[in-house]
């Protein structure tokens, strides 16, 4: 099953992170490039850190000029992200492209590397929610309520990888199809957003 397989590829990448814990680390990926675990790893490795630059920038004593340089820095890794996906979806584009749809076949709301995205940031929030969970500094309040919601995390990801393995079956006979559209997204681009296009040299 290919959620299995983002599951566990997910989880090898955060607790590669977690090793050394460290947003400056760079990336060792273990899967070859022709390999879409190469994807996978990728894809969560850069939402894991964005993940992190996401904590430290919520520092309430955190210098502004340091501030406003992981803010760039979030801003290029959701550019990042989202590549990523598209990256994964042209796997998906070329492992069905002979498939022809059915006369009565649908769209689905999103893609499945998107979906598979949703299924990434669940791996993040499931590891960080059981770490709270098992926090030996935490009251037995806390980690019950964290407890609770790891529970409810665990039902939603096995949810979650039901309806995408669902939605794949769908397309591989034909009774659901793909369609991509680019993200195009307009803050990055300086012909896109006013404030950049309207600088003076």
């Amino acid at each position: 099953m290919f959620t299995a397989l983002s599951i566990n590829v997910f989880e090898q990448s955060i607790r590669d992170y977690h090793v050394h814990d460290d947003i400056h680390r760079t990336i060792e990926n273990p899967y070859s490039r022709d390999r879409i675990e190469h994807l996978l790893y990728a894809k969560n490795w850069i939402d894991t850190v964005q993940w992190h630059l996401e904590d430290v920038v919520r520092d309430p004593a955190i210098d502004p000029v340091e501030a406003l340089q992981l803010k760039r820095w979030i801003d290029r890794s959701n550019q990042e992200r989202t590549d990523m996906v598209e990256y994964i979806d042209s796997y998906f584009l070329e492992k069905y492209k002979d498939i022809q749809p059915g006369a009565n076949a649908s769209i689905n709301t999103e893609s499945p590397a998107w979906a598979i995205d949703r299924l990434s940031i669940l791996g993040l929030k499931i590891y960080h929610m059981r770490e709270e969970a098992q926090r030996t500094d935490a009251t037995p309040e806390h980690r019950a309520a964290c407890q609770a919601k790891l529970d409810i995390l665990l039902a939603q990801q096995q949810d979650l990888s039901t309806a995408i393995e669902e939605l794949l079956e769908d397309i591989s006979q034909g009774r659901k199809y793909m369609k991509v559209y680019k993200q195009m997204k307009m803050y990055n681009d300086p012909s896109l957003n006013p404030v950049l296009y309207g600088q003076k040299p």
